[in-house]
């Protein structure tokens, strides 16, 4: 037996959830699919800025009202590992909070307005059949049931973690690892600190709870022989900044809030379709210093909604869905993107030692690298 339905999302993090959110409150019969279980700490900067803030207020989502007040930060520090520092302010005020209570608000909003969430699911095959539906089979303990949808949206994440690649030149070769773990103990400020370690960065920010999250973007070179827990990996990349293993030193690590992901590789374009629409890391992985991953993964899955909606709707054939969201995505993030891959390219230049100083003969300096990564608003 298939079961209909009419639209069919792959991975119910942010980006899956945004996009079920958008299309079940416009009366589409929504299947939101995720392989593992929710809630779930997740490898996360757990940064939100102003325009995310704006974005989640727009599925409302009210980051303020929350049980679990998420803190604000209305600066950024970098670091270097000699010991130079860049402070710059935020273009409005960041919060913080974790992915684990942030994921919970979205599932439920999505259950609110009607979307179906299936956890601890696996997909066995999707398949396109000549009327354009898709044919989905998914696996849920012992249980198969097939499914089919007139949309299918990819949002479960980098293509590499999903045992497939991209064209030649879409992604650096580069292979990094990520990994995060909260703290308590640390007494950080208002801000967003960031610290160049051998190998990547370190992030630390502030979150709910008097909890900071601690989160890192290093070379899979660089971590090899660094131990296998993601505390010793934090611990060893600290040892190349001395104001980064102080900071860490001060804290304590959150039993059970240790999660890593690899291999990851940066975008150097956004890859909005293959079979079918992507959101999220699934379209695109952006360096974490030079912008806001949580507000191109909103982003990405308000746009892809809109035109899947009309989709859905029968306003437009299934080539002008393609080309349309396609056209947008890369409108909306390619040159976002470029300019962030040159600010990664320049922070790891070997002359990135002599960037505090160039920030303090030209104080508009790091703000412009700040407001040069921000989407603009939202229309």
């Amino acid at each position: 037996m298939t079961k209909q339905v009419d639209v069919i999302i792959i991975g119910a993090g942010i980006a899956g959830c945004s996009s079920a959110i958008e299309l079940a409150r416009q009366g589409h019969r929504t299947l939101l699919l995720d392989r593992q279980q929710f809630p779930r700490h997740k490898t996360c900067g757990e940064f939100m800025s102003p325009e995310t803030k704006e974005m989640l207020e727009h599925l409302s989502i009210h980051l303020l009202e929350m049980e679990k007040m998420p803190s604000s930060m209305d600066h950024a520090r970098i670091t270097m590992p000699d010991g130079g520092k860049i402070e710059a302010p935020l273009p409005g005020f960041a919060y913080g909070i974790s992915r684990y209570e942030l994921d919970q608000q979205l599932h439920q909003q999505a259950r609110a307005v009607g979307a179906e969430i299936m956890t601890k699911a696996t997909i066995i095959s999707i398949q396109q059949l000549e009327s354009q539906d898709y044919e989905v089979e998914v696996k849920q303990g012992n249980e198969r049931t097939r499914y089919q949808a007139k949309a299918v949206i990819g949002a479960n994440g980098s293509k590499k973690l999903r045992g497939t690649s991209s064209e030649e030149g879409l992604r650096d070769e580069t292979i990094y690892v990520g990994v995060k773990s909260h703290y308590k103990g640390i007494d950080i400020p208002a801000r967003v600190e960031l610290y160049f370690c051998d190998g990547g960065y370190v992030g630390i920010s502030p979150i709910e709870n008097e909890t900071v999250n601690v989160a890192a973007l290093l070379t899979l070179d660089s971590v090899q022989g660094s131990g296998k827990s993601v505390t010793e990996i934090l611990q060893a990349a600290a040892m190349s900044n001395p104001n980064l293993a102080a900071r860490i030193a001060e804290g304590e690590a959150v039993e059970g809030t240790q999660v890593s992901v690899a291999p990851l590789q940066l975008s150097n374009l956004p890859e909005p379709w293959s079979d079918y629409p992507h959101i999220g890391d699934a379209m695109m992985v952006i360096p974490p210093l030079c912008g806001d991953g949580m507000s191109i993964a909103l982003r990405s899955s308000i746009l892809c909604a809109r035109w899947t909606d009309v989709y859905l709707k029968g306003e437009i054939d299934y080539a002008t869905w393609q080309s349309e969201y396609t056209l947008e995505a890369h409108r909306e993030f390619a040159q976002l993107l470029r300019r962030a891959r040159t600010i990664q390219n320049l922070a790891f230049a070997k002359t990135n030692r002599f960037y505090p100083a160039l920030a303090r003969m030209f104080p508009g300096l790091a703000n412009y690298v700040v407001k040069a990564t921000r989407l603009s608003e939202m229309r």
